[in-house]
C-alpha cells in the first residue's frame, strides 16, 4: 500500500486517479430530493440523497431528510451521512438522531467558514444550555464540553419531551478541518477518529453515527472511507488486500461524490497507511499520534467557538434565528455575493469544485436571508395586533 501511494505521489497521479473514481461511479434515482416540498431542505442543489439509501423519517407527515445510510456488511460499520442542518430541519436532524438510536454525532466542519454560514446552530452552546424542537418534541441540554486545541467533545442530554426517555448523546466537532481540505496532518486526524471509535460510538450495538460536514459529501466521505478501510484490514487475514479505490466506489452507490478533491483522496491513503501501523502490532503508535497532534494546546481564536454569525438573534422553536432589519439582511446578501469571485479565484480545485463553492454561497446566504425576512414579518405582525387590555 506505501508502495502504490508512493509511486501515484511520484507520478503526480492523484488526479487522474480521483477522476477515474468518479468515471466508474454509478448514478442512481434520488427523485424525492427533487419534490417541490422538499427543495428547501437541501443546501445544495446538487447534493441529493439516493432514493434507494436515504433515511425516511417516521411518524411525521413529510418524511424527508438529505441524509444516507451508508453501509459496508463486512465491516459491520453503518454511517448516516448527512448535510450541516439547516434552520428549518434542525428539528428532523434530531428526530433522525432519536429514531435511528444514534450514540454519536461527527461534525467535521465549522458553522462559518470563508465567511459562508455552512450549518445551522443545532446544539445548545454554554451561554444557552438547552434548546427545545417544538415541531418534533425534543429538547437538547449541554451536560459538558471538553475543548481541545482542533477538536470539541461535548456530551449532551437528549430528551423526548412527549414521553419523558432521554439519551446521552455524544457531539464530537473537528474544528479545523478546512471545507474542500484536508486536516493538518493524519495524526491529528487519526488521534480525533480514535476517540471517537474508544466512545463505541461506531460500533454494531448501537444505531449508525451520523457524520456529517456542510454537503455530507467530502469530509464525511473522508472520515467514513478510513474508519472503514481500517476495520477491513483488522478483520481479514492479509490486510493489504484492502482496496481503498473499490471500498470508495461501492460507499458511493449509497451517497454521490462521497470525497470531493484528489487532495482528499491522497490523505485517506496517508491516513490509512498511517492507521495500519496501529493494526500491525505498534502500541505505542496512539500515543505518538496524540503527542503530534498538540491537542492539549489552547485553540487558536479563529476556531473556537464558532458562531453563524453578529446578528441579533432571536430564539425560535429552539433555533437561532438572525433577526436585525431588512437592511442588515440586504446587506449580508450584497456583501457576501460580491466576495465570491474572490474566494472561488482563490480554490485551488477542479471546476466542479469551484461550481460548489459559487452556489454554496449564493444559497446559504439566500435561505439565511428568506429566514430572517419571514422572522422580520411576524414580528411586525405582532407589533401591528391590537392589544386586548382589561376592563
Amino acid at each position: 500500500m506505501e508502495q502504490k501511494f508512493r509511486e501515484i505521489d511520484a507520478a503526480n497521479d492523484w488526479q487522474p486517479l480521483f477522476l477515474d473514481i468518479r468515471h466508474k461511479s454509478n448514478d442512481y434515482p434520488h427523485k424525492v430530493a427533487k419534490y417541490a416540498e422538499n427543495r428547501n431542505r437541501n443546501r445544495y442543489r446538487d447534493v441529493s440523497p439516493y432514493d434507494h439509501s436515504r433515511v425516511i423519517l417516521r411518524n411525521t407527515e413529510n418524511d424527508y431528510i438529505n441524509a444516507s445510510l451508508v453501509v459496508n456488511e463486512e465491516a459491520q460499520r453503518n454511517y448516516i451521512l448527512t448535510q450541516g442542518p439547516l434552520p428549518n430541519t434542525c428539528c428532523h436532524f434530531w428526530l433522525m438522531v432519536w429514531q435511528q438510536k444514534t450514540k454519536a454525532v461527527v461534525m467535521l466542519n465549522r458553522i462559518v467558514e470563508k465567511e459562508s454560514v455552512k450549518c445551522a446552530q443545532y446544539w445548545p452552546t454554554k451561554e444557552e444550555e438547552q434548546m427545545t424542537f417544538k415541531e418534533t418534541g425534543f429538547s437538547v441540554t449541554l451536560k459538558s464540553e471538553d475543548v481541545k486545541s482542533y477538536y470539541t467533545v461535548r456530551e449532551l442530554q437528549f430528551e423526548n419531551i412527549n414521553t419523558g426517555e432521554s439519551r446521552t448523546i455524544f457531539h464530537f466537532h473537528y474544528t479545523t478541518w478546512p471545507d474542500f481540505g484536508v486536516p493538518e496532518s493524519p495524526a491529528s486526524f487519526l488521534n480525533f477518529l480514535f476517540k471517537v471509535r474508544e466512545s463505541g460510538s461506531l460500533s454494531p450495538e448501537h444505531g449508525p453515527a451520523i457524520i456529517h460536514c456542510s454537503a455530507g459529501i467530502g469530509r464525511s466521505g473522508t472520515f467514513s472511507l478510513v474508519d472503514t478501510c481500517l476495520v477491513l484490514m483488522e478483520k481479514r487475514e492479509d490486510p493489504l488486500s484492502v482496496d481503498i479505490n473499490q471500498v470508495l466506489l461501492d460507499m458511493r452507490k449509497y451517497r454521490m461524490g462521497l470525497i470531493q478533491t484528489p487532495d482528499q483522496l491522497r490523505f485517506s491513503y496517508m491516513a490509512i497507511i498511517e492507521g495500519a501501523k496501529y493494526i500491525m502490532g505498534d502500541s505505542t503508535i496512539q500515543s505518538r499520534w496524540k503527542e503530534l497532534s498538540k491537542e492539549d494546546q489552547a485553540p487558536s481564536s479563529e476556531f473556537s467557538p464558532p458562531h453563524a454569525t453578529k446578528l441579533t438573534t432571536e430564539k425560535y422553536n429552539g433555533k437561532n434565528v438572525e433577526l436585525e432589519n431588512q437592511e442588515q439582511a440586504e446587506d449580508l446578501i450584497n456583501s457576501d455575493l460580491c466576495s465570491t469571485d474572490q474566494t472561488t479565484a482563490d480554490a485551488n480545485t477542479d471546476s466542479a469544485v469551484r461550481k460548489r463553492l459559487r452556489e454554496d454561497r449564493k444559497t446559504n446566504t439566500a435561505q439565511m436571508v428568506q429566514q430572517m425576512k419571514h422572522r422580520l414579518s411576524e414580528a411586525e405582525r405582532k407589533r401591528k395586533r391590537p392589544r386586548v387590555t382589561d376592563t
